[in-house]
């Protein structure tokens, strides 16, 4: 029997075999693209970045950011400028404002900036902004304990595991670290010190700590809320001064020493 238009066997219920189906006409990439943006922009109040007209002035990059990781340079930049004090704790920012500030979107800005937030940096105010966290020394005190427990037993054990001679891979970081300190830049002095710790504890084979002692670095170089004035370049200096030191004595099998400047190194650390 033909069936069609009057349904299956003449029933007069339209067969689902040959029934129309309608396809809705499906997005482009470029209105895709567009529409992503459009929500980042204007996503929920709880994590726009917005205007707050009385914050404080933030100074320009030295540097133009180029793409394509415009994210990534933003994320480096605030953390720059949060090591070197450039954003005030207690202080909010709004991503189109430093968007402004960095020749961008506000769109990068506010996905570094809820970076911060996961890392504790910042904490988001709805309708305004990113507040940059107020730490008092106790915190600071803690956040230094912790990284000490952590990593003193695991560069001790490795003092006396790793070959000798593999040290000397770490020497150009130890290096990198006295120029660092030299030029008197707590935020250059900053990432550089922590590349040389992370080296460090790399040669223990555990991702997972190196991803956990490079948090709590990071976290212990944000300034404090009408703390302290930053460590001096001397201080800096002679800080930097203890890992060459420290590498030194490993290639040289001088592990009395070099526990004894692992023990000194985190004992002076803020």
């Amino acid at each position: 029997m033909k069936q069609g238009a009057q349904g299956s066997a003449g029933t007069g219920i339209p067969d689902p075999r040959t029934r129309g189906t309608r396809v809705p006409p499906q997005p482009r990439a470029a209105d895709v693209d567009r529409d992503r943006d459009r929500d980042l922009a204007d996503g929920a109040d709880a994590v726009r970045g917005e205007h707050t007209h009385s914050e404080t002035p933030f100074p320009r990059p030295r540097q133009a950011l180029q793409r394509p990781s415009v994210r990534g340079q933003i994320l480096d930049a605030l953390r720059t400028a949060l090591v070197g004090g450039e954003l005030t704790p207690g202080e909010v920012y709004s991503a189109p404002v430093l968007g402004d500030r960095f020749g961008v979107s506000a769109t990068p800005v506010r996905e570094a900036m809820q970076q911060l937030a996961t890392e504790g940096a910042v904490e988001v105010v709805p309708n305004r902004g990113f507040r940059v966290v107020e730490r008092g020394a106790r915190e600071l005190a803690e956040l230094a304990e912790i990284r000490a427990l952590i990593e003193v037993p695991v560069m001790l054990r490795l003092a006396r595991t790793v070959p000798t001679a593999r040290w000397a891979d770490l020497r150009p970081l130890a290096e990198g670290t006295v120029r660092a300190a030299s030029s008197g830049c707590r935020a250059t002095y900053a990432e550089s010190d922590r590349a040389f710790h992370c080296a460090v504890l790399a040669l223990s084979g555990n991702e997972q700590l190196v991803h956990l002692a490079e948090d709590l670095h990071r976290r212990t170089q944000w300034p404090l809320a009408g703390g302290p004035a930053p460590r001096a370049r001397a201080d800096l200096v002679a800080d930097a001064a203890e890992h060459l030191a420290l590498v030194e004595a490993l290639g040289a099998g001088e592990w009395d020493v070099a526990q004894s400047l692992v023990r000194e190194h985190f004992a002076g650390a803020e």
